[in-house]
C-alpha cells in the first residue's frame, strides 16, 4: 500500500528488564545525548502449551531525553521498556534495542 495511509513494516519490541549495566552519558558530533546499556530480563513465558524459563542479556541505546532519563537510573533497576530493533554498529551484524521509551517499575523485592 502507497499514500498516506501505508504502514511501516512492523519493528517495535517492549520488554520488562533491570538495567544490568550503562555506560556514562555521552553526547553525539550533533550535541545529542546518547547512552550504551545492557538490559537483564528474566521471565516465565508460555510456549507449545508449557512453561519455559527465560533468561537473557540485550544490548540498548538511547537517545536524547530517553538517554537523559536512563541516565539517572541506578543500575539495578526495574524498567520497562520500548523501542526497536537494529544493528547495533552500522557496519555490524549484532542487535540492539533502540529504546524510545522508559518506564521506571515498582522493584518487586523492595518490601522483602
Amino acid at each position: 500500500m502507497t499514500g498516506p495511509h501505508a504502514r511501516a513494516p512492523l519493528n517495535r519490541l517492549a520488554i520488562d528488564a533491570r538495567i544490568a549495566t550503562r555506560d556514562a552519558l555521552r553526547h553525539t558530533p550533533a550535541g545529542l545525548a546518547a547512552i550504551d546499556a545492557v538490559l537483564e530480563h528474566r521471565s516465565e513465558q508460555p510456549e507449545a502449551g508449557g512453561r519455559r524459563q527465560v533468561s537473557c542479556e540485550i544490548a540498548a541505546v538511547a537517545f536524547g531525553g530517553v538517554a537523559e532519563s536512563i541516565a539517572r537510573l541506578p543500575i539495578g533497576s526495574a524498567v520497562r521498556c520500548e523501542g526497536f530493533v537494529a544493528r547495533r554498529w552500522r557496519t555490524g551484524v549484532t542487535l540492539a534495542l533502540h529504546i524510545d521509551r522508559v518506564e521506571l517499575l515498582p522493584d518487586p523485592h523492595e518490601h522483602d
